[in-house]
């Protein structure tokens, strides 16, 4: 008892340790891309590498979760002949949840793993070290342009899979279910309410400032060489993850059961 105990203490204090960490980087962030000089041609070089590299899959998955959706949906509101109401259940989860979650995890991926590579390469090269002797803030050149880039991209991204994926539950409705074209549309634009539509994009600001701030955080720490950066990619992606499952279960409750709008 007493191992398992300590073993859950040292757990604690390290996530601890490690979420201070990265709300300080998100300090150092937050300050730096509001401080003059601004280089707006940076955060649109890192938006156009984010947006079009993961618009295919972000698509293709978007598209395939709502054929599912239908399907899945189908096989038990059949039995009680409401298929009339499975185009409001793709509306409603998609916008909500399952295309900004997706949509980051996504993103996180390959993104995420791509800058923590990135990052982690320059700190192993000592380019860092060499920004940091230049007197350039290695914050503002490498960290802000990423951040900013992601917070532009991934609601951009998720609107796009929120309407990739309704098209994806309409093919099933319409072709499959003989859902007729007009009641599918009516039915989805009755059940999405403005709320549904902003949580997912609120969401996906808060996801794509973990994303950018675990993966700088993870490239910036990185120690050991080739190894270290390996290791600091694949610890990036597996921290994302648990944290935007995390933050989704957080603002799921505040929106809808402590707001209440």
């Amino acid at each position: 008892m007493m191992d398992i105990a300590a073993r859950s203490g040292s757990f604690t204090l390290n996530w601890a340790r490690y979420l201070g960490q990265l709300f300080i980087l998100w300090a150092q962030t937050m300050t730096c891309a509001v401080t003059p000089p601004f280089k707006g041609t940076r955060s649109l070089v890192q938006a156009a590498r984010i947006g079009p590299g993961s618009f295919v899959i972000a698509a293709l998955v978007a598209f395939f979760v709502g054929m599912i959706i239908a399907l899945q949906m189908a096989y038990q509101m059949v039995q009680l002949s409401a298929e009339i109401y499975i185009p409001n259940i793709i509306a409603v989860s998609l916008t909500r949840e399952l295309a900004p979650v997706l949509t980051a995890l996504i993103v996180a991926g390959r993104i995420g793993a791509g800058i923590a590579a990135e990052i982690g390469s320059m700190v192993v090269t000592e380019q860092v070290d060499a920004l940091k002797a230049f007197a350039v803030n290695p914050v503002k050149y490498l960290v802000v342009p990423r951040f900013v880039g992601l917070l532009i991209m991934l609601p951009v991204l998720t609107m796009f899979a929120d309407i990739i994926g309704i098209w994806g539950g309409y093919v099933i409705c319409v072709f499959k279910l003989h859902i007729s074209h007009e009641m599918f549309w009516r039915m989805v634009f009755h059940a999405l309410t403005t709320k549904d539509i902003v949580t997912g994009l609120v969401k996906t600001v808060f996801f794509g400032m973990i994303i950018a701030i675990v993966g700088c955080h993870q490239g910036l720490m990185v120690r050991g060489g080739a190894e270290g950066v390996g290791k600091a990619t694949t610890t990036a992606v597996v921290r994302s993850f648990i944290l935007i499952i995390m933050t989704d279960c957080v603002i799921t409750f505040v929106f809808y059961f402590l707001l209440k709008v």
